[in-house]
């Protein structure tokens, strides 16, 4: 594995296309925040043939164990909305692409974090098949999920493989929800976004209300090569693929450097738990090592240098 990115590995052109201070103060209000090119056309043209070639089997090497929530789709699943994790893990090719330093650099100056690292990813299709329901992704924000996690400034880029609009079901943002008090966060922790079906869009509105908040879905229209970002407590989903292509995609989500497991209790007395955690180094505390390199990369060291303008 190459060293992580650092300043010294931006070209001008590269530097060019970071966040303004403006765009930092934007993701900052409203939890979101829409890329400049990040990616080429080879870059992506490589993301598609690597992932045909991965559901046709490929594998660089497979997780040496099955963590009870992961995100699996095999070809018996059918005509379904598939969902594989670890695929920064399983395919060399795509994560070649994944550790790109201009991507982190750009996490990096919007999670205002000197070091950030791959947390986890998940290559996604979505079939065209508007009546198909596992295309409906319900109103959930990823926090949630990473309850064993220490840190707020966790994000997650969502990166299609082709330009993604709302008629091919793209992800939407909640505006502004980041800054939102949860009413039960353990009742969801302990589901995943899944389970919770309709559910989902009644917490979102009583969530809303009780912060004297408007519910306003912002739905990403991404150009190709180009880069949606959320901040880990967003809430956001996504429609119906209506289009006669798939929606290829990867949800790339990221990890400032400081963060690190945490017990984190539910109410029926037992502990969250993450798949990283039957997967991963433990530390000297015996605790599961967020920071593990093999599953963990870190993807930028050091202060982002600010844009060329």
């Amino acid at each position: 594995m190459s060293a992580p990115a650092d300043a010294s590995t931006l070209t001008d052109e590269e530097r060019a296309l970071l966040p303004t201070d403006a765009d930092v103060a934007f993701y900052a209000e409203h939890g979101w925040y829409l890329s400049q090119k990040l990616f080429t056309d080879e870059e992506t043209a490589l993301l598609r043939s690597a992932s045909e070639e991965f559901y046709a089997g490929a594998r660089s090497r497979t997780l040496p164990a099955r963590p009870p929530r992961l995100a699996y789709w095999t070809p018996e699943k059918g005509a379904v909305q598939r969902h594989n994790d670890y695929i920064h893990y399983e395919s060399d090719e795509i994560a070649r692409v994944l550790r790109k330093p201009l991507l982190g650099a750009v996490a990096a100056r919007l999670a205002r974090a000197d070091r950030i690292r791959v947390f986890q990813s998940t290559l996604i299709l979505k079939p065209p098949s508007a009546e198909e329901p596992s295309n409906v992704v319900p109103w959930h924000f990823d926090r949630d999920y990473w309850a064993t996690s220490s840190s707020e400034r966790m994000l997650t880029a969502f990166i299609p493989f082709h330009t993604c609009d709302e008629r091919m079901g793209t992800i939407t943002m909640i505006d502004g929800s980041h800054r939102w008090q949860e009413l039960d966060r353990d009742a969801v922790t302990a589901r995943h976004f899944v389970e919770l079906g309709s559910d989902a869009e009644s917490v979102l509105n009583r969530t809303a209300q009780a912060n004297g908040a408007e519910v306003r879905k912002v739905p990403m229209v991404i150009p190709e090569g180009h880069v949606s970002f959320h901040h880990c407590r967003t809430y956001h989903g996504s429609g119906a693929n209506l289009s006669t292509e798939p929606r290829r995609a990867i949800s790339l989500h990221l990890q400032d450097g400081d963060n690190h497991h945490r017990a984190f209790p539910l109410a029926d007395g037992t502990f969250a738990t993450y798949n990283h955690d039957v997967l991963v180094r433990r530390t000297a505390q015996g605790t599961p090592d967020y920071a593990d390199p093999e599953f963990c990369p870190v993807v930028w060291d050091g202060q982002p240098p600010a844009p060329v303008v």
